[in-house]
């Protein structure tokens, strides 16, 4: 081969570990070779006679790589080295060395579980951690151990911690190349970035000072195609004389990017790119990286269901890798947009995308397979709440059964090279849903600040040159070419569904069955989803007034998700395409708004009403039932004779005895189990105010705790006029409250179980003159003075000089005649 490499110097230790163990792991920077040298030197070891499959995580660096092992051997692309992608493909019978992209490794082995004819499977790059590659390790490793002893297996990796993959596949040799780079230099900003400062002009004022200060070709990791244009357009009129600039991202097409890849043959090239090019590519001359130092990534939440691109600070892997490039062919400058002492927190490592991807397509290959995520060696686990989403989407739209067994349809989908959604609907639907689904699974072809109205992205797709003409906000030629290319494939794979021709918001709806919308009540344009969560339109969006839309993105905040894209449904089409789905629902609740309880039936699909009644003869027992959860906003409140009983409850407990528990907290936990048959004709909160729950209470102890009770704790202190005065338990000790007069001739201090009582004894006006424990010990002391200050204030009532020999009394001493 020519232009020796630094992998070559390992190529012989990891064929004879091949050889050895059929398993290796490969651990090589950048730049040293492996991607072109390692799988033609597989070939021509004779170690396999199958064919090589090589996995690349990116359409661009599969057929990149295809290409240069090819020119290698001076062979066109196709013969001994071909490739394979959704949608492209170079392969024939001589075929040995086939890269393909890593979905297609997960249909190969479900059609095949002995993929038969392939000798070895190389997974490229997989420190990148892609949902699909960590899929189709662990199926591999699986076949391999139970089909296929024969298969080889090589991870190939550049900045892994290549130690826990090597673990996973059974201690495997682990062989390190270090590589060839030259030094580059590091250079950090002196200051972070100010809050308000826009990436787009920052960097683009790095690259001018960096074309100033260097040379050599320039290469620019920014986290997304919005930032690439704006970064060009702030570029305009900047750069030297003869300076290049070329985009590159994964959306463009395949002759652009191999423009943004190939040498210029005058002057120097300025490539703005995404995390495309930090790896597998070879970007010729490039002897200068700028980092903006940020990384756009799917995340995945399960709550809301929905997905949405974050955009976060790049991890020091991911950091060291961009700085890398700069160092290929000569010494190179990394500018770095963070300082110095910024980098110690930055993460370690981006995360795997089975950590926060959207797991629905990964579980419905593993029902395909018939297996557990447990039963399959996967080095990160999928998170088994995410992965529970998964299956309850697929339920939904009819790929598993109710024992989350595939079905009949989820075969069918699992064959379409599609997300569960866009695949369930492309089924139903059948060949006229081809253009949606394309649309759908690819990019906005109208970009940003545009109507979300997905209508305008059909009629684009469906006649370029008259839409342009007409809208404000033109179409992408480039993503509508690809788009079509899309649709005519998907037409071929589909077959015909039987059904009636649906209109786009009917196909939409199958797809996001769980994403209708029904506006809310109000003037801002909020909408409640099928689902149940909630979503929000820029109420200048034309869309903005519909009363129902089916949303087919969103930005996936979890709390209100903003609307991207959506597409206006009428409830006739609703209904037509849900019916067995729709139903009457008895709704009696508890409205906080109005404090009380309401009772409707409503028609309803999943979180949407499409009908609203008064339910005017709703059961008793229904309103009842609603009526605790007004308890539970509005409290207890009990009255005073409740409370009295509760505390007497509360002390008689205290004392050992067999009581239920009557504090407020545990009242108000089992508020089914005591109060709720008590509740009838309560049903709004004043009706809840008047109402006593002494009775309720006193049903919760039967003939023997009452009895029990009332020996332990009377209610009562009968006074020597006969009254009964409630006895208070709430205080240190039972106490009660009544007149003075009404306490003459008593002579002895009354007790209650053997306890005396606190006795506050009243005046003739109902205040308190005075608290004690010790009745005849007040009368032959302090009620000397009390009689003295009374006497002058309360004429008209009784003071004798010795109470104990008085008769009781609650009236005022008679006129004189």
């Amino acid at each position: 081969m020519p232009d020796r490499l630094p992998i070559d110097d390992v190529i012989p230790d990891l064929t004879r570990a091949l050889a050895a163990r059929g398993r290796a792991v490969l651990q090589a920077p950048p730049g040293a070779g492996k991607t072109t040298r390692v799988p033609l030197a597989l070939m021509e070891s004779g170690l396999t006679q199958g064919r090589i499959l090589m996995l690349e995580p990116r359409r661009l660096a599969a057929r990149a790589a295809a290409e240069r092992m090819a020119q290698t051997l001076s062979e066109p692309v196709g013969q001994r080295v071909g490739y394979r992608m959704r949608g492209a493909s170079k392969v024939t019978g001589d075929t040995r060395i086939e890269v393909v992209t890593e979905g297609i490794l997960t249909r190969m082995i479900q059609s095949d579980p002995e993929l038969t004819g392939v000798g070895a499977v190389i997974f490229d790059e997989f420190h990148e951690r892609s949902l699909n590659a960590d899929l189709g390790l662990a199926l591999c490793l699986e076949l391999a151990g139970a089909l296929r002893e024969d298969l080889l297996l090589l991870v190939m990796s550049a900045t892994l911690d290549a130690g826990p993959v090597a673990a996973l596949m059974g201690d495997a040799p682990l062989i390190t190349s270090h590589g060839r780079s030259y030094p580059v230099d590091i250079h950090w900003r002196d200051t972070p970035l100010p809050k308000r400062a826009r990436l787009e002009s920052e960097t683009a004022d790095q690259i001018v000072q960096a074309a100033a200060e260097t040379e050599g070709g320039i290469l620019v990791f920014l986290p997304g195609e919005g930032e690439i244009r704006r970064t060009e357009a702030a570029l305009k009129g900047r750069l030297p004389e003869g300076c290049t600039v070329r985009p590159l991202f994964g959306a463009m097409e395949f002759a652009a990017q191999r423009a943004a890849i190939a040498p210029v043959r005058t002057g120097r090239k300025v490539v703005l790119a995404t995390a495309i090019a930090e790896t597998s590519l070879t970007i010729e001359d490039i002897r200068v990286v700028i980092d903006a130092g940020r990384a756009r990534r799917a995340r995945f939440d399960p709550g809301s269901g929905m997905s949405r691109l974050v955009t976060e600070p790049v991890t020091r892997a991911e950091a060291e890798q961009r700085a890398g490039r700069a160092g290929r062919v000569a010494p190179g400058h990394c500018y770095r947009l963070w300082t110095k002492g910024g980098e110690g927190a930055l993460p370690a490592y981006p995360p795997a995308e089975i950590e926060a991807a959207d797991l629905s397509a990964l579980a419905l290959e593993l029902a395909l397979w018939g297996a557990a995520p447990e039963d399959l060696p996967f080095l990160t686990p999928p998170n088994p709440g995410a992965y529970a989403e998964a299956q309850a989407l697929l339920q939904m739209l009819g790929a598993l059964d109710r024992s989350r067994r595939i079905t009949a349809h989820g075969r069918a989908l699992a064959a379409l090279p599609l997300h569960p959604r866009l695949a369930h609907m492309l089924t139903r639907a059948g060949p006229q849903a081809a253009p949606l689904a394309a649309l759908l699974s690819d990019r906005d072809p109208l970009g940003r600040g545009a109507p979300v109205d997905l209508s305008l992205r059909l009629a684009a797709l469906a006649d370029p040159k008259r839409y342009n003409e007409r809208h404000p906000h033109p179409a992408s030629r480039p993503a509508l070419s690809r788009i079509d290319a899309e649709a005519k494939r998907l037409r071929k794979l589909t077959k015909p569904a039987g059904t009636d021709t649906l209109g786009p918001a009917e196909m939409a709806a199958l797809a996001y069955p769980d994403r209708i919308g029904q506006r809310r009540m109000g003037t801002a344009p909020r909408f409640v989803l099928s689902g149940g969560k909630g979503a929000v339109l820029d109420e200048h969006d034309p869309l903005a007034g519909a009363p129902f839309l089916v949303v087919t993105d969103t930005d996936g905040n979890p709390r209100e998700a903003r609307i991207r894209q959506a597409i206006a449904i009428t409830q006739a089409e609703i209904r037509a395409q849900f019916a067995e789905l729709i139903g009457w629902h008895d709704i009696c609740e508890w409205s906080r708004r109005d404090r009380r309880v309401t009772a409707r039936q409503q028609e309803r699909l999943g979180a949407l009403i499409l009908d609203d009644r008064i339910w005017k003869d709703a059961p008793p027992e229904a309103i009842a039932g609603a009526m605790l959860d007004g308890v539970r906003e509005l409290g207890l409140s009990p009255s005073p004779a409740a409370y009295r009983f509760m505390a007497r409850v509360a002390l008689v407990r205290a004392g050992g005895a067999d009581m239920p528990d009557m504090s407020e907290p545990a009242l108000m936990d089992t508020l089914e189990d005591w109060l709720l048959p008590f509740l009838s004709g309560v049903r709004t909160a004043q009706d809840w105010k008047g109402f006593d729950i002494l009775p309720a209470l006193r049903a919760m102890l039967d003939w023997e705790a009452m009895k029990e009770l009332d020996r332990a704790a009377p209610a009562h202190f009968t006074t020597p006029l006969g009254r009964k005065i409630p006895i208070d338990y709430s205080g240190e000790a039972p106490e009660i409250t009544l007149r003075l007069q009404e306490m003459f001739g008593q002579a002895t201090h009354p007790t209650v179980a053997g306890q005396p009582l606190r006795v506050t004894l009243l005046s003739p006006a109902g205040r308190p003159v005075q608290t004690t424990m010790d009745i005849p010990g007040f009368w032959a002391s302090s009620y000397a003075d009390v009689r003295k200050d009374m006497r002058g204030r309360y004429p008209k009532h009784p003071w004798p000089e010795d109470p104990t020999q008085a008769d009781p009394t609650l009236r005022a001493k008679r006129r004189a005649p």
